[in-house]
C-alpha cells in the first residue's frame, strides 16, 4: 500500500511540475474563427488577384505551403520561432518585411500566424492569406509617427519562411 501511495505522490509531483512550467507561457490557444462573410471576401480576393490552389483552414485563413521544411515543428504557442517574412495587401503594397531573420514567441503574433505557422516545419515556407478577424481586426495599426500602416478590417498576405524553431 505504501508503495502505491509513494508512486501516486511522485506522479502528482511530476505532473504538477509540468503544469507549472506550462503556466509560465501565458498564451492560450484561441478557438476564434473568421465569419463566413470574411472567408467569402478572402476567397473573392484570391480569385481577383489570380491566386490559385490555396487551402482553407478550419479557422478561416487560407494558405499555400511552398515548402514543408524538414526540421522540428512548433510544439506550442510558447515556441520561439525565427522567420523571414513579407507582409502585404492583395494589391502587392508591402506594409512590413524583414531583411534579416527575426525571433519571437508564436503566441505573441496575430491569430492567422498562430494557426498557420504550425502547418510547416523549420526550413518551411508558407503563404498566409488572413481575414481581419484573424489579423488585426477593426483597429488601425499605426507607426511611430501615428500614420496608419494597416487600416482596420484589412485582408493581409504574408510570405513566411521559418528559419528556426526553438
Amino acid at each position: 500500500m505504501k508503495k502505491y501511495l509513494a508512486t501516486a505522490v511522485i506522479a502528482v509531483f511530476i505532473l504538477s511540475s509540468c503544469l507549472k512550467q506550462d503556466s509560465k507561457c501565458g498564451y492560450t490557444d484561441s478557438s476564434v474563427t473568421a465569419p463566413a462573410s470574411e472567408i467569402q471576401n478572402l476567397t473573392d480576393s484570391l480569385a481577383k488577384f489570380g491566386i490559385n490552389g490555396a487551402l482553407v483552414s478550419p479557422s478561416g485563413f487560407m494558405y499555400k505551403i511552398k515548402s514543408q521544411g524538414i526540421g522540428p515543428s512548433v510544439t506550442n504557442l510558447c515556441s520561439a520561432i525565427t522567420v523571414k517574412y513579407k507582409g502585404m495587401f492583395f494589391n502587392g503594397k508591402v506594409f512590413d518585411s524583414t531583411t534579416a531573420p527575426v525571433t519571437f514567441e508564436l503566441g505573441g503574433v496575430i491569430l492567422g500566424w498562430q494557426k498557420g505557422i504550425p502547418l510547416i516545419k523549420q526550413g518551411g515556407k508558407i503563404d498566409l492569406y488572413i481575414p481581419p478577424t484573424l489579423g488585426y481586426g477593426s483597429k488601425d495599426i499605426k507607426d511611430n509617427a501615428n500614420n496608419v500602416v494597416i487600416a482596420g478590417n484589412s485582408y493581409l498576405v504574408f510570405e513566411v519562411e521559418v528559419t528556426q524553431i526553438n
